[in-house]
């Protein structure tokens, strides 16, 4: 090739883009947020996958109970896909039928979701039937009636179970039976009660758009604002309901009707403390990842609506079931809402505790080295379970521990009292006040935090729910790797200063008990006088 042919084709090539160009350029948004004029906020996820979720999230739940809406969230969440005012319960059932996927609804303390799972195509029905069930409800008598009898049956079946039921009565103890100390099951004496002008009222008053979020993944999103505008559009942004209206009048009305016809940072370190490489005082002797995130500030000019207060107050309550195989002790602090930095020590320091069955075919990974393994489960057979927990809320949280054991009453040989199983519990709290953490335990509990939050997210019906969540309660999706960041930003010294702030005697906080079994615990308040943790 002559030089002037090699001239002109070097011109005639096309200038390659420099790689500095390339990774420069911004990538799009993941991400996308858009409230429609009725003030209903649509979010959607850009992620590859075989299949679509999408979702409506409300900001609702038992914690909004009033003792004349008891229950409520309960049949909202039972009376869900039923029959409506476009389609029988047979045109319902078809429906679902047809869409091939999994549709549900789930009520909790402080929201309800509505949520589908299913073949690209089928968003379009989907998002109909979530429409159609909160929109157009018939709240018939036959199906009333039939969710009436269900319920009593699932009432019974969870309470004969005391790992399901104890969760439910710690928090009614810790939060004086009101806001998140209201159950999430319908009180038994509160069935009968639950009827079409209640449930209607109900809708009326928390199914308002500014408090709803639809939220998807695998569709475009422009695809569901305009799905969402063309079903949710007829919703208004309106105040509640007054209280003096004539629709709540004949609710109580009706309400009591039913009933007459019914029945500091380092403290120093109390003498009993155990080095914390030593087993426990003495050889006689059960969300999500979505609630990891900070506060953050909404720059559209939205008002969410604010939970209503729950005040902790702490206490105790002994129930006697001389019946029950395995005695059962609970103990619970107030911690911090998911608007508090902290959140994220604290959700360390429940892996650092960890705990579980005493049997586990599990090994390494599986949580074999965390403190109530290593400390509890590993040398006293006698103790059939022991985790902890950490149920967290927007602006609360109960953060503690639990056994369950072989009763001495029931003559089993080895069986304990739970006065003899409680200060294993307090004494490992107590380590964490008084006691550093050794960089190495830390770490493991950070890395497991880390997996099990990447690992819950690959669900794409997590990853949607958790979307809904977060543009609910704050207003935009926190990246993944900034939850990641605050976790392992967590040290030693935060691990001692927030368990000091928590369960301290100087913290001014108050322990929550219950004890269930054979018989109570005894004289608690002493046990964590002794270790040098808050009390009564």
């Amino acid at each position: 090739m002559s030089r002037k042919a090699a001239a002109l084709w070097r011109s005639a090539r096309p200038t390659p883009t420099p790689r500095r160009k390339l990774a420069s350029a911004a990538a799009p948004p993941s991400v996308v947020i858009t409230t429609l004029p009725n003030k209903i906020r649509v979010a959607t996820e850009r992620t590859p996958g075989h299949f679509s979720t999408v979702g409506l999230y409300i900001d609702a739940g038992s914690r909004y109970e009033t003792p004349l809406t008891s229950g409520v969230s309960h049949f909202l969440d039972r009376m869900a896909f039923k029959s409506t005012s476009t389609r029988t319960d047979e045109q319902m059932a078809s429906d679902i039928h047809s869409l091939g996927g999994q549709i549900m609804c789930s009520s909790s303390r402080e929201s309800i979701m509505y949520q589908s799972s299913h073949a690209h195509s089928g968003t379009p029905l989907a998002l109909s039937l979530i429409a159609d069930t909160i929109l157009n409800p018939a709240f018939t008598p036959e199906e009333l009636e039939a969710q009436h009898d269900a319920a009593s049956y699932e009432i019974r079946e969870i309470t004969s179970k005391p790992e399901m039921i104890l969760p439910e009565v710690l928090h009614n103890v810790a939060y004086g039976n009101q806001g998140l100390g209201n159950p999430l099951l319908c009180p038994e004496e509160r069935i009968p009660a639950m009827n079409d002008a209640l449930l209607r009222y109900s809708l009326t008053e928390w199914y308002r758009p500014e408090r709803m979020v639809i939220a998807g993944a695998g569709m475009g999103h422009q695809e569901l604002v305009e799905l969402t505008d063309k079903l949710f559009s007829s919703l208004k942004a309106t105040e509640p309901p007054s209280a003096s209206s004539s629709v709540t009048q004949q609710i109580q009305q009706a309400h009591q009707s039913r009933l007459l016809n019914t029945t500091s940072a380092n403290p120093q370190a109390p003498p009993h403390i155990l080095n914390p490489g030593t087993p426990g005082v003495a050889k006689s002797l059960t969300r999500a990842a979505s609630y990891l995130f900070p506060q953050t500030t909404i720059s559209n000019g939205l008002t969410i609506p604010k939970s209503p207060t729950s005040t902790y107050t702490g206490g105790h309550r002994f129930i006697h079931d001389p019946n029950q195989d395995l005695g059962h002790v609970y103990i619970a602090y107030e911690g911090v809402g998911i608007n508090d930095d902290d959140v994220y020590a604290l959700a360390v320091m429940q892996v650092l505790l960890g705990g579980g069955g005493s049997f586990s075919a599990g090994g390494p990974g599986k949580g074999m080295y965390s403190r109530l393994y290593t400390h509890i489960l590993n040398h006293y057979t006698q103790i059939d379970h022991c985790a902890s927990f950490h149920h967290i809320y927007n602006d609360s949280s109960l953060f503690g521990l639990f056994a369950s054991f072989l009763p001495a009453a029931s003559g089993i040989q080895g069986g304990n009292t739970p006065a003899q199983i409680l200060p294993h519990l307090v004494h490992q709290l107590s380590l964490l006040v008084y006691t550093a953490v050794r960089e190495d335990e830390l770490s493991r509990a950070r890395n497991q935090l880390n997996s099990s939050l990447m690992m819950a997210l690959e669900s794409r019906a997590v990853e949607v729910e958790d979307l809904g969540r977060q543009i609910l309660v704050h207003g935009r999706k926190v990246p993944i790797d900034e939850m990641t960041d605050k976790i392992n930003n967590v040290t030693p010294a935060d691990v001692r200063r927030v368990a000091a702030r928590i369960f301290s005697p100087g913290s001014g906080s108050k322990a929550t008990v219950v004890c269930m079994g054979h018989e109570d615990v005894g004289n608690w308040p002493e046990v964590f006088a002794k270790y040098g943790v808050a009390g009564a």
